[in-house]
């Protein structure tokens, strides 16, 4: 499998996508699309996966996915003060699912063929 420290790493890159395409695909007045907006989406995610992994201590896909997603959310929303919109949670969930779980789905199908 997969150092853990690259798992780390890649855990971290996939939130950093999932930021850089949510304000991409979003950006308005109130949300602009540069590094302060990038950084202001990613921070509450990263903070998920950085907890996830000292929970977890070991690549467990889909826990660490779902602890990120979670404290993600919740941290979005003290930030905001509000709840987070039941479309941005689907669309939250779908995309870093994709992103965080895809990699790992992409790993082992290339370390199969070796």
């Amino acid at each position: 499998m997969i150092k853990k420290s690259y798992a780390i790493a890649a855990d971290f890159v996939a939130i950093a996508a999932f930021a850089l395409l949510a304000r991409a695909a979003h950006q308005s007045e109130d949300m602009k699309f540069n590094l302060a907006g990038w950084f202001e989406t990613f921070i509450p995610f990263a903070v998920g996966v950085a907890l996830a992994w000292l929970i977890t201590r070991k690549d467990r896909g889909w826990v660490i996915w779902l602890i990120t997603l979670v404290v993600g959310l919740v941290i979005w929303g003290f930030y905001r003060d509000k709840l987070p919109h039941w479309s941005f949670v689907i669309v939250a969930s779908s995309m870093s699912a994709l992103l965080m779980l895809g990699w790992r789905g992409v790993v082992r199908l290339a370390l199969k063929r070796t």
